[in-house]
């Protein structure tokens, strides 16, 4: 591909080259792009859209945090990646909150809530009243500010055009995730099932709610802004990242979040797709598919080596986070997860120094 002569001296690294790029230049950007973002969200006047917003920044750094990660396949484009991906995090994790704590059960409102996304990710989309079905409404445009700075960052990657129509795809599978979990809890199982049936045919060997926890990722779409932020960009590798991504990369990144979550959902009151695994060796099982499944793709992408670490990389920052210690369960499937596989206990101890550092 004509563009790898600069992109394989952006994405071509090993581990220790990766993780410095992340912690040297990537980390920083990304808690600066999360404070101002979070001074916008102090500045909301209405207290519940306040609270929601502070509450989303300050659980879920690390969901911007990981994701950024991407930006470190090109550094010389990180001022336009980064801002973009932590702005469509932060659109992504408040609305989570909005729709898992707050007042509303009513699908209207969370799929006005989610054209937020759709629009964040079309540059020529007018923003709307994306509060016009919720009794909370008064944001001092925080919402359409989000929105308006993916716009303005999409449009500074060179090669967007080409990927535009599969982000999309991916994101109208997102909205419609978070309209059918969040529902009242005696339609969400069925709703998500009839859901699942029009669009099985991407996931064949998956199960209904793996198929939907695959849909939860932002992780594919990021990897469509890295590939976009180069000047050259073929159909044919964009078609390669849909076959590696979707649904067993951002299948698995989001089956090892259920995972942790276990018991904070069940307090919650939330739904929990790990939770529909029979037990644990169900659960081992399950997720080992999906992790070597996900390995296998990624050799028909560029830069391998990248996309592999990505993976690592996943499986470290989910099993080494401190809710995986007080659940026993977890930490079993953590340990069988991690066994003979070098890379991913490498990184799951960097990650570890790196919450000891910072908690």
């Amino acid at each position: 591909m004509k563009r790898l002569s600069s992109s394989k001296r952006s994405v071509s690294m090993g581990p220790v080259r990766l993780m410095y790029r992340v912690y040297r230049y990537v980390l920083p950007d990304v808690r600066s792009q999360l404070q101002l973002w979070r001074e916008a969200a102090a500045s909301i006047p209405d207290l519940e859209l306040r609270k929601q917003a502070l509450d989303s920044i300050a659980s879920k750094q690390f969901h911007c945090e990981g994701g950024a990660v991407y930006a470190s396949g090109n550094l010389s484009m990180r001022h336009v990646i980064i801002p973009l991906i932590v702005a469509f995090q932060t659109i992504s994790d408040y609305l989570d909150n909005l729709c898992d704590r707050s007042t509303s059960l009513d699908p209207r409102d969370f799929r006005r809530l989610h054209q937020s996304m759709l629009d964040a990710v079309d540059p020529s989309a007018p923003l709307q009243d994306y509060y016009a079905f919720r009794q909370e409404s008064d944001d001092a445009g925080y919402l359409n500010e989000l929105v308006k700075t993916c716009q303005s960052c999409l449009c500074l990657l060179p090669s967007y055009s080409r990927v535009e129509k599969l982000v999309r795809e991916w994101v109208g599978l997102y909205c419609d995730l978070q309209v059918y979990k969040h529902i009242h809890k005696s339609q969400r199982e069925k709703e998500l099932q009839s859901w699942w049936e029009k669009h099985k045919e991407l996931s064949p060997q998956l199960a209904w709610y793996e198929f939907a926890a695959a849909t939860g990722s932002t992780l594919g779409m990021f990897m469509l802004f890295l590939a976009a932020s180069f000047p050259v960009l073929s159909t044919a590798e964009v078609e390669k990242i849909r076959d590696a991504y979707f649904p067993y990369v951002c299948g698995l990144h989001i089956l090892l979040d259920y995972l942790i979550d276990q018991d904070e959902d069940i307090a919650g009151g939330d739904l929990n797709f790990c939770s529909y695994y029979d037990s644990k060796d169900h659960t081992v099982e399950r997720l080992a598919f999906v992790v070597e499944q996900a390995r296998t793709k990624i050799l028909c992408l560029e830069h391998t080596r990248f996309h592999r670490m990505i993976i690592e990389g996943l499986l470290a920052l989910y099993l080494s986070d401190p809710k995986v210690r007080s659940q026993k369960q977890v930490r079993q499937v953590s340990k069988r997860l991690m066994k003979n596989s070098p890379l991913t206990r490498i990184f799951f101890w960097l990650n570890s120094m790196y919450i000891r550092k910072t908690s």
